[in-house]
């Protein structure tokens, strides 16, 4: 006997559009746990114990990707997908960023080499699409922000249009408002875009 048919959608009920945000950057940035902190579904992680024989050492990676979901209002579906950490996973990266909306890249200010991995994972990001973009910096607890920040931007070299952002990825409240801080990021890029498109017309 054949299955019975799905049901009807409701009558007036649109689906949420969705939009895909990539979570990148370094090793133990904390991507993974940006998403499991917001997603309100269960997220599809691809992690693996790291040996001693990598070269951070311990503690575990992911291999593949993270996803993630989480509805803004009643007409928008954030995807979020969350890349490898570690160099022999970067083809990953170029996959991942397909259609993207824009991306989000997480260091980590506990660990200087963060820095260098992160300036490496942006050129990579900005170098394949043109899109919007954030820098949220990590394990900065007991550190003052502003300077977080500005070490963040002399470091990476973020030009002053792009927001940078202080975030313990653990709590919800300030994954939210990294999200809102890029989703903003967004409409301001959109609104000059038709100033962008009459530069040079007569």
């Amino acid at each position: 006997m054949a299955p019975p048919p799905p049901p009807s959608p409701v009558r007036g009920r649109r689906r949420p559009r969705t939009v895909k945000i990539v979570v990148t950057g370094p090793f133990d940035a904390g991507k993974t746990t940006f998403i499991r902190t917001i997603s309100e579904i269960t997220v599809l992680s691809t992690e693996r114990e790291v040996s001693d024989h990598d070269v951070h050492g311990h503690g575990r990676t992911t291999v593949a990707m993270d996803f993630g979901r989480i509805t803004v209002g009643s007409d928008v579906a954030l995807y979020l997908f969350g890349t490898p950490g570690q160099d022999r996973f970067e083809f990953m990266w170029d996959i991942l960023a397909e259609g993207m909306l824009g991306f989000v890249l997480l260091v980590d200010a506990s660990r200087p080499g963060s820095y260098l991995e992160g300036r490496r994972v942006r050129d990579h990001f900005e170098a394949l699409a043109d899109v919007p973009s954030i820098v949220v910096i990590n394990k900065a607890a007991g550190r003052d922000p502003d300077e977080a920040v500005a070490e963040t931007r002399r470091e990476l070299e973020v030009p002053d249009d792009v927001p940078v952002l202080v975030a313990d990825v653990r709590n919800r409240d300030d994954v939210k408002r990294a999200l809102i801080t890029f989703l903003r990021t967004v409409q301001a890029r959109l609104r000059r875009a038709p100033e962008d498109a009459n530069v040079g017309t007569a």
